[in-house]
């Protein structure tokens, strides 16, 4: 019996003395986070496994965690020795955590989970559930949580003001369009639980979260205050008055719960899928709540000229930065000793040495050989591959600057690699220049135009299990809706949004060959206006990540010329843009790395 089932089964004591059947414990916060903070990993903390998403369902006689297909891999090797089953999200016959639960969970039965990390749809899922099994809902309080013996407390880390420089609108202007789009749907308050959309409204950052800068709060918007519950610790006084000053007055964190009781009347406006089910189950039945999306209430999304121009600037800095790593391991593999922590660690160190650099953006994956077909893989001390003259590498890397957040991978040709490794190599490039070369009438989303990335691959008959690209936020998020490229909906994400000028999307395919290889390539890119005509207003991306594409990987022989031209094109785009930041022997390396391709090359 693992660690892990010995905390499983301390949890089913409990359960069992308050008659509870099934306990589930997701991957959340207070706030519907994707990335958590260490007093949050409850779910960690029983099945041992650390991947960003998954949910785990402990019964008196089952224990399952459910994850999807990035993890599928990482969740096997993590959950092997446990009595933990794993529950593979997607898969044929595999059935969700609620089919799950309908079908086991008795007649008259209990449910039980801490309401402040499940979101109010998901917990109104679970309510529709158990009312037709006339069962029972546990969810004031945290008992798994209460079980964690040395649990961290919740981080109460410096918040800062984000200069309107960085920001391009000022929070008074933010505060003004919401509280006119309250007006037009009605509302009286607002309530906002999401971190990234209260630092964003706020022109505030923070780092309670590993390597996103956001800070532990809530916010009710009034029509005149602003009431925002946070730790007050984390607030120097210079950051409190300047708040004071646009009306924004500073509450302790758990207030909010009582406060919304004591609500008596009036329109709360919120979105269901962005605020807990706790909260909600906090406000009178006096108070009418009108649903509403908030992405039409916090516009992040759609970024403003100065957060592009910004962009643009960051990227440029970032991308030198891969480029000398890129120059630095293939130079120097084989000769000095490197492992996947080593050469992580030292392009960590490049990116800390720019001007504006803040943090990472989040935990880098530098996956050799067959560790980069996990598509999450993060190497461990256990795991450090050593770096050799053979075979890729997969690096998966990205920072957080005050002009804005990267997120770029590259695979790395590091000697000989077999035929297939080139083929799939090369049509990895050639897909992700297809959707990056896209041109496209205004309304499409991203599940119109995922099959421009996924068709040479599908035509070998090979998929990757997950999403092309999701949207990226400024300093904050790197995973960030409503855009996203998928060719099928998946329940939770919500990426599907027409895809607006503005808006920041990566562009990721892959090919995952467990046990062999991975490989991936990402730019993210910028959607912008191309021409209008009587046909209506076409769109287009704009490249926004620039370093180059191992060459050593491409085969011509798997490109069309319209392929060749793009590749080229790009890598024309590179040495023009990085270039003038290299020394001398770095621009000559360059310059053989961004060559152009002919038709007639094959390698």
């Amino acid at each position: 019996m693992t660690i892990f089932d010995e905390r499983i089964e301390q949890l089913r004591k409990e359960m069992d003395s308050k008659k509870i059947d099934f306990y589930l414990i997701p991957t959340a916060d207070d706030h519907s986070s994707e990335y958590i903070s260490d007093f949050y990993k409850v779910r960690n903390y029983y099945a041992g496994f650390t991947g960003s998403a998954g949910t785990l369902l402990i019964g008196m006689d089952m224990a399952g965690l459910w994850t999807d297909g990035r993890y599928f891999i990482q969740a096997e090797n993590q959950l092997a020795g446990s009595r933990v089953q794993l529950f593979r999200m997607g898969s044929a016959g595999i059935p969700t955590v609620s089919e799950y639960l309908k079908e086991h969970l008795p007649e008259g039965g209990t449910l039980a989970f801490d309401g402040q990390v499940v979101d109010l749809a998901q917990g109104e899922g679970y309510e529709e559930l158990l009312l037709s099994k006339h069962g029972r809902l546990l969810w004031d309080r945290d008992l798994a949580g209460s079980l964690w013996t040395g649990r961290p407390e919740r981080s109460a880390e410096t918040v800062y003001i984000l200069d309107e420089k960085y920001a391009g609108k000022s929070r008074r202007e933010k505060l003004s369009e919401l509280r006119r789009y309250m007006k037009e749907k009605g509302g009286d308050r607002v309530l906002l639980s999401s971190l990234e959309d209260i630092a964003w409204l706020m022109n505030l950052r923070g780092s309670d979260v590993s390597h996103t800068p956001v800070f532990l709060s809530f916010a009710l918007v009034g029509q005149d205050t602003v009431w925002l519950y946070a730790d007050s610790r984390a607030f120097p006084d210079a950051v409190t008055d300047t708040l004071a000053k646009d009306g924004i007055i500073l509450k302790p964190y758990m207030e909010i719960y009582d406060e919304l009781k004591r609500l008596s009347e009036g329109k709360l406006m919120y979105d269901s899928s962005k605020v807990n089910y706790a909260l909600c189950q906090c406000v009178p039945k006096t108070v009418s709540v009108v649903l509403t999306d908030i992405h039409e209430m916090i516009p992040k999304a759609v970024k403003n000229d100065v957060e592009l121009d910004n962009l643009r600037r960051g990227h440029i800095k970032d991308g030198v930065a891969v480029t000398k790593f890129m120059y630095w391991l293939k130079t120097n593999v084989g000769k000095i000793p490197m492992t996947e922590i080593s050469a992580s660690d030292y392009l960590e160190n490049l990116r800390s040495r720019i001007d504006t650099y803040v943090d990472l953006s989040f935990t880098t994956i530098s996956a050799y050989k067959a560790n980069a077909a996990m598509m999450h893989y993060s190497a461990t001390p256990e795991t450090d591959a050593a770096l050799e003259p053979s075979g890729m590498l997969l690096v998966d890397s990205g920072g957080q600057y005050y002009e804005g957040t990267t997120d770029i991978t590259r695979t790395f040709v590091l000697g000989e690699i077999s035929g297939e490794e080139k083929k799939h190599f090369t049509l990895v490039a050639k897909s992700m220049l297809n959707l990056a070369n896209a041109k496209f009438l205004y309304g499409c989303t991203g599940y119109t135009l995922d099959i421009l990335a996924r068709s040479p691959l599908w035509k070998l008959g090979i998929d990757y299990q997950c999403g092309t690209g999701h949207g990226v936020g400024y300093l904050l998020s790197v995973h960030e809706g409503p855009n996203g490229f998928r060719w099928k909906p998946v329940a939770g994400r919500n990426d599907s949004a027409v895809l607006e000028a503005g808006m920041i999307t990566t562009d990721e395919p892959g090919v995952y060959i467990e046990g062999s290889h991975g490989i991936r390539t990402e730019n993210e890119l910028i959607c912008v206006e191309d021409e209008k005509n009587e046909y209506g207003q076409f769109m287009r991306f704009e490249m926004l990540t620039w370093a180059p594409i191992d060459l050593d990987g491409i085969d011509t022989r798997w490109l069309n010329p319209e392929d060749i031209e793009q590749l080229n094109t790009y890598h024309r785009m590179v040495y023009e843009k990085i270039s003038p930041y290299l020394e001398e022997e770095e621009r000559e390396w360059l310059k053989k790395y961004t060559r152009p391709m002919g038709v007639e090359q094959s390698f």
